[in-house]
């Protein structure tokens, strides 16, 4: 069954509040990161052992980068779903 002009422009205006949210997650994950990496120098300095906290600086950028991958596919929806919109 075909999916109605309407249901597409539903789905558009979802998805591009998708994509908003991605990328304030995204800028706000980034600072987390940047926060983290702060603290790990802080602890080096002060002869810490930061092998557990160097381990969270990693998993936090691993994540940022399969969250901008996610928000890249988002992106994809959403210039595909505005063709579906303006064809009509």
């Amino acid at each position: 069954m075909a999916i109605s002009l309407a249901e597409r422009t539903v789905q558009l205006n979802a998805e591009q509040s998708l994509l908003v949210k991605a990328d304030k997650d995204i800028e706000e994950g980034w600072q987390r990161l940047r926060d983290q990496e702060d603290r790990v120098r802080e602890l080096m300095a002060g002869g810490h052992d930061t092998r557990q906290a160097e381990r969270l600086v990693s998993l936090l950028r691993q994540t940022l980068v399969e969250w901008e991958r996610h928000r890249t596919l988002i992106e994809q929806r959403v210039e595909y779903l505005r063709q579906e919109v303006a064809a009509g």
